[in-house]
């Protein structure tokens, strides 16, 4: 049943994505669709498990922009920064209290500040020169209830919010090499690496019809293999 709804599904999306960025479609991957959301193919075949030993948290320093961050959320910005002031460094108040607790890019989107165009404003850096999230730190020690932004707690995955569906797909990212290796090590797919993430996002319902999913496309995809003689 999943997959005849593949061709259906992608055209649906693809015709959706021309209407609303003007036909500039920068690939296409198979999909498919569960409620009033599309689905990448990739979250399911793609491994990850985060590797900090290895990365040191260089998704928190690397890019040319913060962390999206949504409408929402940039309320509760507001609201915790004295909350979490504490936990960040000075360079990091610094960028915040000149930019604010985010910014907006040139299409309108919020993202989290950067400082002098590298690191995150919120991140911090342990004894080991691991960078972490401290608004993250601040909640495991019981100083906020937010954890963090959705858009960093599903990564690698990627969220896009269009007018009638919403996009959930695979992020690649060269600096992310480490955690696609270990999760491969551990045959850990990605959406069940950020699961916490994603019933955090779309509620548990989705995620175990997610879940059923998966488990029908690896039996039909475990059929199409050929028998080893």
């Amino acid at each position: 049943m999943l997959l005849i709804f593949y061709f259906i599904v992608v055209c649906m999306f693809l015709q959706q994505m021309s209407l609303e960025q003007n036909n500039n479609i920068e690939y296409i991957c198979p999909m498919f669709q569960l409620g009033k959301t599309i689905i990448s193919e990739e979250i399911l075949d793609k491994n990850f498990v985060c590797n900090l030993s290895a990365c040191l948290g260089s998704c928190c320093v690397e890019g040319e922009a913060g962390a999206p961050v949504s409408k929402q959320e940039a309320i509760v910005l507001k609201k915790i920064f004295p909350q979490i002031k504490s936990y960040l460094r000075p360079e990091g108040i610094d960028a915040i209290e000149k930019q604010g607790v985010y910014t907006e890019n040139p299409i309108g989107d919020f993202e989290t500040p950067l400082i002098d165009g590298k690191e995150c404003a919120y991140a911090i850096f342990d004894q080991n020169n691991t960078a972490k999230c401290a608004i993250e730190v601040a909640y495991k020690e019981g100083k906020t209830d937010f954890y963090k932004p959705i858009s960093c707690h599903l990564y690698p995955i990627r969220v896009k919010e269009y007018s009638t569906l919403t996009a959930v797909n695979y992020h690649s990212w060269p600096i992310c090499n480490d955690a696609c290796i270990l999760g491969n090590e551990l045959k850990i797919p990605t959406y069940q690496f950020v699961k916490v993430a994603l019933v955090r996002r779309f509620g548990q319902e989705w995620y175990d019809e997610l879940d059923e999913l998966a488990k029908e496309y690896y039996f039909n995809k475990s059929k199409k293999k050929p028998n080893k003689k």
